[in-house]
């Protein structure tokens, strides 16, 4: 059996971006990251927008306002470090009707209040200046936003981590963990690395701490150690259409529409790519699989614990008008069509092809509310005392992902002392 000092469950932007800042940090401990797929960041990491977020919409003073303003910053400086491109191709955030304006103007004074650099209000003019085929009234200009290949980025982080001496282990879905038995704490290293994790195939490593970034599966893993399995995650399937490569000239930056509190997700946006596509959406519909890409993907144990946890329901009671509207825009093109000509009327059904799809892990509570920010929490007793679980990384966590680690290394060096 390998020993380590910590083990970091989950292979994602965020887990290997925590594994590298630990290890970094504390250079002359063992550290693995535990992986249940074949390859590195297959899931969010590998299915997202690509957007680097510059912190406009979240609340002032939570997490995630904090850390995707840090992350921003931080994300850029790492790519020009290590020679990964990116476009700082800007955002405009479009108010097309009069009464979307105060709720602008609201969201330019919560930038400003973040600390988001180079906001500015922009009139009718200036929007065709920088998007001409966009339509609007007034307009948000966020030139720091940006794109760049996510993965691309997770994956340099692993390369750092490995060339620090990390190990990690692919192919290593953990499905329990437990103290030694008494018998085996006799020996040195069963007193020295008291934890042991084993995956679905009866291997096992034994590490002194564990850190969980398990994204789709947070809850469960926390189960699985014994923590709580609040707050619960709702798979939602987000599915993009793409512009054909002879319209993408239509798009320049991202143009997001201007967010109603009344519902739950973003909107429809446009989202130029490192490739040069532009893809369009998403939308946001339950899925049946915690990690299924396609329409017709199916698990009955992902489904059941979906539609027989309260807190969806009662999220679903609270926006059923959206909800069947979304799953209206999913079934029929057409309707998402008109969401995005709102903004660039010269779209059209034949401009489009259907694209990617990514799942995205919702942490919803009891009541139905979504949790909006990042959870850190443990547990008690023998493991949870031994365990830091990132219990709710939504997006803006990719762009986040270095500002997040250097939050969990401080706190696991508070955590257990190393």
């Amino acid at each position: 059996r390998s020993t380590f000092d910590v083990a970091v469950v989950g292979a994602g932007i965020v887990g290997l971006a925590s594994a590298r800042e630990l290890l970094l940090r504390h250079p002359a401990l063992r550290f693995v990251v535990l992986e249940k797929e074949t390859e590195l960041a297959r899931h969010q990491s590998g299915h997202n927008s690509g957007v680097i977020h510059s912190g406009i919409y979240y609340t002032p003073g939570s997490l995630k306002a904090k850390l995707c303003v840090q992350g921003a910053a931080l994300c850029y400086e790492y790519c020009d470090q290590k020679g990964i491109p990116y476009k700082q191709c800007g955002k405009l955030i479009v108010a097309v009707e009069q009464d979307e304006i105060p709720r602008l103007k609201a969201l330019y004074e919560r930038g400003l209040q973040n600390n988001v650099r180079d906001l500015k209000l922009i009139g009718a003019k200036e929007i065709k200046a920088k998007e001409p085929f966009c339509r609007g009234l007034m307009a948000l200009d966020s030139p720091y936003t940006g794109i760049v290949n996510y993965r691309q980025v997770a994956l340099s982080y692993a390369e750092d981590f490995k060339e620090a001496g990390g190990t990690i282990l692919t192919d290593f879905e953990v499905t329990n963990m437990e103290m030694a038995k008494e018998s085996s704490s006799e020996s040195e290293d069963g007193l020295k690395y008291p934890v042991i994790v084993r995956n679905s195939k009866g291997e096992e490593i034994s590490c002194q701490y564990v850190v969980t970034c398990a994204g789709l599966h947070s809850d469960r893993l926390s189960e699985i150690s014994g923590c709580s399995p609040e707050p619960r995650i709702v798979p939602f399937r987000g599915d993009y259409l793409v512009l054909k490569p002879e319209k993408c000239y239509m798009v320049k930056g991202n143009i997001y529409p201007v967010p109603n509190p009344r519902f739950p997700f973003l909107g429809f946006h446009f989202t130029p790519r490192m490739d040069g596509s532009v893809w369009l959406g998403p939308n946001a519909v339950l899925a049946f699989k915690r990690e299924g890409y396609r329409l017709l993907d199916f698990s009955p144990t992902d489904f059941l614990d979906a539609v027989l946890y309260s807190g969806l329901w009662k999220l679903v009671l609270r926006n059923l008008s959206y909800g069947l509207g979304e799953m209206y825009r999913a079934c029929f093109v057409s309707a998402q069509v008109k969401q995005l000509q709102r903004f660039i009327p010269e779209v059209t059904v034949n401009d489009i092809v259907r694209g990617p799809s990514g799942v995205r892990a919702q942490a919803l509570d009891s009541d139905g509310n979504l949790v909006d920010d990042f959870v850190f929490d443990g547990g008690s007793g023998d493991i949870g005392s031994r365990i830091l679980h990132v219990r709710n990384a939504p997006s803006p966590a990719a762009t986040s992902s270095l500002a997040i680690a250097r939050m969990i290394a401080d706190e696991v060096k508070q955590r257990f002392e190393l």
